[in-house]
């Protein structure tokens, strides 16, 4: 998953950078608010952290000009402002979510989560994701291969679908349990070797492998026996 993040505080960006790169997050970075719009208006983004006080332009307006092109990219605003108005601006600016200055990490990374899976939801619950003779249906949550179903469970399903949506590309096992982490529940990465180890026996003979990238993570491919 790639993120924004615009935080103009060299100690708290730092900060973030290491802990959302510890998570398994690619994470690009701006201190101002003209540079942070260049940015968003030229590059994919699964999510964004804006801060509302940019130097340059501020977050308001870097979130109000950013929603004029990209009015489903999810974005988080951080301020230090926390009136009920500045809330009512900032949400009705377009932001998806509003966190105030102290903050906790845990807490941010939640609704970073939530964030993610909010937006899965509402832009691809009719979509279905193809690979190899893989098909799997999001917002009826099955999965196939061919024509024969496959029997997945909840958590194989929502694996399934992160490896789908990034095939051909390694997922870090720290990605895939902060993905599948919710509600209450943390996974942690023993559970994530458990659950790859099952889906990729419930995948056996379909053509499709989940490979493991030593150092990095899993890896959705084409066997070669397929």
């Amino acid at each position: 998953m790639k993120l924004f993040l615009a935080e103009d505080d060299a100690v708290l960006a730092d900060a973030l950078l290491t802990r959302l790169g510890q998570l398994g997050f690619s994470v690009s970075h701006a201190a101002d608010g003209l540079a942070a719009q260049r940015h968003l208006l030229a590059e994919p983004f699964d999510a964004v952290i804006l801060d509302i006080g940019l130097p340059g332009q501020s977050g308001l307006q870097v979130l109000r000009n950013v929603r004029v092109h990209k009015p489903a990219l999810p974005i988080l605003l951080l301020t230090a402002l926390d009136s009920m108005e500045d809330r009512v601006a900032g949400l009705d600016a377009g932001a998806d979510d509003y966190l105030v200055k102290p903050f906790e990490f845990p807490e941010l990374e939640a609704r970073i989560r939530a964030l993610l899976r909010r937006h899965r939801v509402a832009d691809n619950v009719r979509d279905e994701l193809h690979f190899g003779r893989l098909r799997l249906d999001r917002g009826g949550q099955r999965a196939w291969c061919g024509q024969q179903a496959l029997e997945l469970s909840a958590r194989e399903l929502q694996l399934l679908d992160i490896l789908m949506a990034h095939a051909d590309r390694v997922v870090t096992k720290e990605q895939i349990a902060g993905e599948l982490s919710g509600d209450g529940e943390e996974v942690g990465a023993n559970a994530v070797e458990v659950y790859v180890h099952r889906l990729r026996k419930k995948l056996d003979g379909s053509g499709v492998g989940i490979r493991a990238v030593r150092g990095l993570g899993y890896l959705l491919a084409i066997s070669d026996a397929a």
